[in-house]
């Protein structure tokens, strides 16, 4: 089965702000793919906290939520995890969306709980010093809790990890640290030096774990992923829990700066590029 990767990944990676969705490529797609069709039971982790807001980011918590229920719609196990400062907040988007459970694991061992796979999407990873770094390059370590310490046991068992990241000090975008720290010399100490087995850069962490349930969705031939003004109902949510837009650290229906039109355009065109595919 031939899936169009390069369309897929035009839609949400190649034009970030922040440069690393530029090393984004198709076959990543694909083995990121292999890996979720593969799985049965999942942990995702998530959740940035923006230690100048002293609150959770909105990126993240909904890629989370819309890609474990859509796995758990394709017959899979999956769990959410995060830690203390993000909880309430990832449980109430979740509950708005009738998505998984979620746990609170504030140390490492209750992430991977007999998962076959682990995801993590927008979770800090820790740069060489062990320390946590947010996109301005400011030590946050005092507000992450090293969930992130999961993937190199996971990896050591033979279960795989997959990552999906925005800014390169993500969990999983160590696996690029070589062609990061090229492409981001200036911010080459805050890059995260947590690997994976594959992992995705793209221009907004949510795009990427609602682009998986576009390939999941022509893989299975069933739509599984967000629904018309959805997101709406998982942002409001996130929001009236005490979430902010990670860039401007204000409460609001944004995510890194983008506004709804441009969250609602995304949607629509992975929809449409999933349609396409199906009617072939």
């Amino acid at each position: 089965m031939t899936m169009d990767f390069p369309a897929l990944q035009r839609i949400v990676a190649g034009v970030g702000t922040r440069g690393a969705s530029t090393l984004c490529r198709p076959d990543f797609w694909e083995a990121a793919q292999r890996l979720l069709v593969r799985a049965s039971r999942v942990s995702i982790v998530t959740g940035f906290y923006i230690q100048k807001a002293d609150a959770p980011e909105t990126d993240g918590p909904p890629g989370a939520v819309v890609l474990g229920r859509a796995l758990e719609r394709l017959g899979k196990r999956v769990v959410l995890c995060t830690d203390q400062r993000i909880y309430a907040c990832l449980k109430a988007c979740s509950r708005s969306a009738g998505g998984p459970t979620v746990v609170c694991a504030d140390v490492p061992e209750r992430v991977e709980g007999g998962a076959d796979l682990l995801v993590f999407i927008e979770r800090p990873g820790h740069a060489a010093d062990g320390r946590y770094y947010d996109m301005r390059g400011t030590d946050v370590s005092s507000v992450a809790a090293p969930l992130d310490l999961a993937v190199e046991s996971a990896l050591i068992r033979g279960v795989p990890v997959l990552g999906i990241g925005d800014g390169g000090n993500e969990a999983g975008m160590g696996l690029l640290y070589e062609p990061l720290s090229a492409l981001l010399p200036h911010y080459a100490p805050c890059l995260s030096r947590v690997s994976a087995t594959v992992c995705l850069p793209v221009d907004v962490s949510n795009w990427g774990a609602y682009a998986l349930t576009a390939v999941l969705s022509a893989f299975y031939r069933r739509w599984v992923g967000l629904g018309e003004g959805e997101e709406v109902v998982l942002l409001k949510a996130l929001a009236e829990a005490g979430a902010v837009d990670g860039v401007s650290g204000e409460r609001g229906l944004t995510v890194d700066g983008a506004s709804l039109t441009r969250l609602d355009q995304v949607s629509h065109e992975l929809r449409r590029w999933c349609f396409d595919f199906q009617v072939r």
